[in-house]
């Protein structure tokens, strides 16, 4: 009896040891160390950055101008997604939420379709920086934008000063929209009220081609056939000026030139070298997104986001310039991705 009692002891002793050792208390220190990691981590601010995809210069712009700003702040957990179409962008953006970003900073492919995904966000408390191209709705808490209105003014006066000049100014013009969204109705209705002021000049086509070459080249091209005495074109963005051109090429019509836009540094250094095709260009620079990034990073750093948001601006506008032979040269960026 004595001898089955000492065995079942020992055996008992074994157990406990053994489940002693296996929920042994971890080191404090290493605890204490976890802790602090998991702390670090889950203070860290999160910012989603959701714009358009490269499909032309601009957009390339912007991506390579997003993703320079993030380099600048390896603080902050940046996610940075690209989108071709509306509901891409749509899907990203449920994504970015999902992930608890602190703050959404967005370029919408398209103004309308984005606005009510920008809304849900902004009701979840999530601050909303908008950059270009404007929701329909006030849902941003700021908004960032190149002057558009002057943007279609300004490009609109210059051809009407080529042309002949206020009251005299002559000729048979197409123009180029881009996709629809705000930017695109700023710029064509300024420009739209410049042109329609001068009974010489005559619209002979106008036509979507959505920022985009390879759609210019094709509108323009269809554009021609109706009109083939054309006088210059209003193509409002570089990208589709440069369709435009080729499109002419195409044809074989001379003596047309072209206004696009946004200080592409292939344009401007035609700008400078006096080529007829080019004579000026107007700037829009895709360094917007990352002003947009760095106003979304002050705001949330340390706190105090509504105190700091009654001292930013809600709506911040970037003027543009029109570019000549004679200015050219302070815009022209030879080592720029755009």
């Amino acid at each position: 009896m004595r001898t089955q009692l000492a065995s079942l002891s020992l055996a008992a002793l074994v157990v406990t040891a053994s489940l002693l050792v296996g929920f042994a208390p971890a080191d404090p220190t290493a605890n204490a160390q976890a802790t602090a990691v998991a702390a670090v981590k889950s203070s860290r601010l999160k910012i989603g950055v959701s714009i358009p995809a490269a499909d032309h210069g601009w957009t390339a712009g912007v991506v390579w101008w997003a993703n320079e700003c993030a380099k600048l702040h390896p603080e902050i957990d940046w996610t940075i997604a690209t989108a071709e179409t509306p509901e891409k962008q749509i899907g990203d953006i449920e994504a970015l939420m999902a992930k608890k970003v602190d703050a959404l900073v967005i370029l919408a492919t398209e103004s309308a379709p984005l606005t009510p995904i920008a809304q849900e966000a902004h009701d979840r408390g999530i601050l909303i920086v908008n950059v270009d191209r404007g929701f329909l709705k006030p849902v941003a808490d700021i908004f960032i934008e190149g002057d558009n209105v002057a943007f279609g003014r300004k490009s609109a006066e210059f051809m009407v000063e080529k042309l002949g000049g206020k009251g005299k100014a002559k000729g048979e013009i197409i123009i180029l929209e881009g996709i629809p969204c705000t930017v695109n109705t700023a710029r064509v209705t300024a420009a739209l009220e410049i042109f329609k002021a001068e009974p010489g000049i005559k619209i002979v086509g106008q036509q979507a081609a959505n920022w985009n070459r390879q759609k210019a080249l094709e509108v323009t091209e269809t554009l021609l056939v109706k009109s083939p005495k054309v006088t210059a074109i209003w193509a409002s963005d570089d990208d589709m000026a440069l369709g435009a051109e080729q499109a002419l090429q195409e044809k074989g019509i001379e003596g047309v030139w072209i206004l696009g836009g946004a200080g592409m540094k292939d344009i401007i250094k035609r700008v400078m070298d006096k080529d007829p095709m080019f004579p000026a260009d107007i700037t829009y620079p895709p360094s917007m997104i990352a002003t947009g990034m760095e106003l979304a990073s002050t705001v949330l750093a340390g706190g105090n986001r509504a105190q700091k948001l009654q001292f930013m601006p809600q709506h911040l506008v970037i003027d543009v310039d029109l570019v000549t032979p004679e200015n050219a040269k302070r815009y022209y960026f030879p080592k720029s991705v755009y």
